[in-house]
């Protein structure tokens, strides 16, 4: 009589809930307690403890009890987790920090305008490819690579025309605001 491969792999099935509970139930509480004391807070270590054992049935595969004790795994999992967890609360603590100092974008200085129009016929005035070159680099904050080998110049050349032309610039609102 040959055994019914339903009930082996029904069999199988139950024998690995059995260990997967008889995992959680005999570390569990070990988990949590680390998971606990790290992050200080009791719902994020029931997270945490949680991601441990997902992991754990994720890699059950590839687990080697020869190459350490489960204990020992999932202890070094569960510090993982709550570095990541730590991680990521700073990151969104810093995020907040940074958006909730963000001034309000004051009322426009009618003297920038002035100046916009100011620079704007300065760089008229420098001809291409000069006027073309300081608006990239400047305005547009590119690299002189960048530049270079968009416009197809020489690197030499377009770092001449950068040094050219904001000297000229220089000179020439120094000129008007004097």
């Amino acid at each position: 009589m040959e055994a019914d491969p339903r009930a082996a792999t029904a069999d199988d099935e139950l024998l690995r809930r059995i260990a997967r509970a008889d995992a959680y139930r005999r570390f569990g509480p070990l988990v949590h307690t680390i998971a606990l004391r790290s992050v200080g807070e009791h719902h994020d270590a029931e997270d945490i403890t949680q991601q441990v054992f997902v992991a754990l049935w994720r890699g059950r595969e590839s687990l080697d009890a020869s190459s350490g004790s489960l204990a020992g795994w999932l202890a070094t999992v569960t510090r993982r987790r709550c570095a990541d967890h730590h991680a990521i609360r700073a990151r969104r603590t810093r995020d907040e920090q940074v958006f909730s100092r963000e001034p309000a974008r004051p009322a426009p200085d009618p003297s920038d305008a002035t100046d916009r129009v100011l620079i704007a016929d300065a760089l008229e005035a420098l001809g291409d490819p000069r006027a073309t070159i300081i608006r990239m680099a400047i305005l547009e904050d590119r690299r002189q690579e960048d530049i270079a080998h968009t416009l197809q110049l020489p690197l030499g050349t377009v770092k001449s025309h950068v040094r050219r032309g904001l000297m000229h610039l220089r000179s020439r609102l120094e000129e008007v605001t004097a």
